[in-house]
């Protein structure tokens, strides 16, 4: 009777709800088998959303099968074609696995011999430059048998290895309405490789950037904060250290550091009178780019939430402004000063006269 390779998947997702966190089943019946699926257009992974994932089984240093696509059936087990079974009763096979396929990175995924035992690496993955295409890259690896694992099952455990970003906005200005209609991550590294023995990346020796821009339906912004990421979803980026773009010393940001942007329009809330874009070129657009520099880090498996208050300010006009790069959208409040002159004195002498009937003159 032919044994299968039976494995457990848990999608470990730190986004995912508790409700989903259920141990994965992977395979029934002779077959190995695995259920995950495959998230896109910046979703994130979760188990009730992962259908497919690829994996690759090594046994010692040779490769048993290589990126073999398990897909999900109706008892929510997953299986290939053409199936692998358990080998001997304490052979042990390692496994790496992955979603969303390479057709939907856009990258390749090679069996690595260099080191001492094989490994999988994500080969130049470069972050698509549409919001809307950006997927949950999730990886899981782990060691089975026959003896061990044949009946209880390997679990895996899947992570991101993305960073997701969101922007949302907020005010508490009564003096102007500000309405915001569309974002941009500015040039934050786009292509690295992916090792998945170390779970580490490597960017690309150019170390090359991008910017990464979505819109949405003008949102007017109030007290409490609220998404301004549009229909695109969240972004979701390499994980890197993020260095500053300085509007004052480098305003058209030749050097590429990372920023963020908003395609705001300011106006009095007494009168509507447009601030921003700047009054002298409100003929060009109802709305203009307003930036602010980005820094920190992002690590792989986590969501960063900026949230931009616009209180007490607006930033400085887009690094690709066409007019004036850097320059602060709105200075500070206005001030005005006042003081009282001292009182002049002017002496006049004025005749006394007893002749009160004399005719009143101009």
């Amino acid at each position: 009777m032919k044994k299968s390779l039976l494995l457990y998947g848990i999608a470990a997702l730190a986004l995912a709800s508790c409700a989903e966190n259920e141990p994965i089943e992977v395979s029934k019946g002779d077959a190995i088998s695995f259920r995950t699926g495959i998230a896109s257009r910046a979703n994130e992974t979760t188990n009730a959303n992962l259908n497919s994932i690829y994996v690759t089984g090594f046994i010692g240093n040779e490769t048993y099968f290589d990126n073999l696509n398990f897909i999900k059936g109706s008892d929510n087990f997953f299986t290939s074609t053409p199936s692998y079974n358990w080998i001997g009763d304490n052979e042990s096979i390692a496994f790496m696995a992955y979603s969303p396929s390479m057709d939907e990175l856009g990258a390749d995924i090679e069996v690595q011999t260099s080191g001492s035992k094989p490994s999988l690496s994500l080969v130049s993955y470069t972050v698509p430059d549409s919001i809307a295409d950006q997927v949950d890259f999730i990886t899981a690896n782990a060691v089975g048998s026959r003896k061990a694992n044949e009946t209880s099952g390997v679990e895996l455990t899947f992570d991101h290895r993305l960073s997701q970003i969101e922007l949302r906005a907020k005010t508490d200005n009564t003096t102007y309405v500000y309405e915001i209609a569309g974002i941009r991550i500015g040039r934050p590294q786009c292509t690295a490789s992916y090792d998945f023995a170390s779970n580490t990346w490597t960017p690309d020796e150019w170390h090359e950037t991008a910017v990464y821009e979505s819109h949405c339906n003008s949102v007017k912004l109030g007290s409490q904060a609220v998404s301004i990421m549009g229909p695109s979803g969240n972004a979701m980026l390499i994980p890197q250290t993020l260095y500053p773009w300085s509007p004052k010393n480098d305003p058209d940001n030749a050097a590429r550091m990372a920023y963020i942007s908003v395609l705001l329009r300011i106006t009095t809330a007494d009168g509507g009178v447009q601030v921003f874009p700047f009054p002298q070129y409100a003929s060009e657009s109802k709305y203009s780019w307003a930036s602010i520099p980005l820094s920190g880090t992002w690590e792989a498996g986590k969501k960063y939430i900026y949230t931009l208050d616009f209180t007490d300010g607006a930033g400085n006009t887009d690094p690709d402004d066409p007019h004036h790069p850097g320059t602060p959208v709105m200075g500070g409040p206005i001030k005005i000063t006042a003081s009282v002159n001292n009182w002049t004195e002017s002496e006049t002498d004025i005749p006394y006269t007893t002749d009160l009937t004399a005719p009143a003159t101009r």
